[in-house]
């Protein structure tokens, strides 16, 4: 790192303690907790990847900036409590990373299969033993994404299909129940049952080694280039929405589907 770069970092420590100053501070930023940003910190990680997910490489590095910051906001708020500081945060990555990688800083060598299980393992040892299987899974992940890791953790102790076919059986299975959620009326038991159907879905997705949240993200884009697509041919038609039967506007669906790059 240059002496211009850690010129820069120095000079975001300094702004952010200048902000948390009694006398000179912002009032918002004064305000603040572990618990009132973590929001904030979570949706600047959602944006970040929106940037990488939309190749916008600009906005990216501004994105990173908005995470890097509430990086410094908890570690100045851990800072005035005498917990620890930024450089701490920085010392103890650096630790961890070299230990993770012993086939790099170790020198011995290792497949791309085999540093996953030395990581998962290192990890494991890291945190010590646990009377719980399913201890630090963190609860504020995306729900699909904590389910994939809830999943490989039961894994690890044989709770799993052997293949992709069982939770594929499984999506049958829950959405049966489902259905005799949805005919029953009840509430609970229909949000029950539908979560349960979400949950054999990233199932499913752990066996596929597909990432849920990314497939999720990628249906939300499609949803809304196909809808964009409809509303250009309500819009060519010189008719507004509900002047078009249902029919109609499923074939513009399938029209603006049609339009679409082939997947293949």
């Amino acid at each position: 790192m240059s002496r211009s770069e850690l010129d820069d970092v120095a000079r975001l420590l300094e702004i952010m303690a200048t902000l948390r100053d009694p006398e000179r501070g912002c009032p918002w930023d004064l305000e603040q907790t572990f618990e009132s940003i973590a929001p904030y910190t979570i949706e600047e990680a959602y944006e970040v990847a929106d940037a990488i997910e939309r190749g916008d490489i600009a906005e990216l590095e501004d994105e990173l900036g908005d995470l890097l910051l509430q990086v410094v906001f908890h570690s100045r708020l851990a800072e005035e409590a005498g917990a620890f500081r930024f450089a701490d945060v920085a010392r103890r990555i650096c630790e961890k990373m070299v230990r993770r990688h012993p086939h790099v800083f170790g020198g011995a060598r290792a497949e791309r299969a085999a540093h996953a299980e030395t990581w998962e393992a290192l990890k494991r040892q890291e945190k010590g033993p646990s009377e719980r299987v399913l201890d630090g899974v963190p609860v504020g992940l995306p729900a699909l994404t904590r389910a994939v890791k809830l999943g490989r953790r039961a894994a690890r102790v044989g709770f799993d299909w052997p293949d992709a076919r069982g939770p594929r059986e499984k999506i049958d299975e829950e959405l049966r129940e489902l259905d005799e959620a949805i005919a029953s009326g009840e509430r609970s038991r229909i949000e029950a049952e539908l979560g349960d159907v979400l949950f054999a879905v990233a199932n499913l997705a752990r066996h596929l080694d597909v990432d849920p949240e990314q497939a999720a993200r990628g249906a939300n884009l499609r949803f809304e280039t196909r809808f964009e697509g409809v509303e250009r041919r309500v819009r060519e038609s010189g008719r507004p929405f509900d002047a078009h039967s249902l029919d109609e506007l499923e074939a513009y669906w399938q029209a603006a589907k049609a339009d679409e790059p082939s997947q293949r």
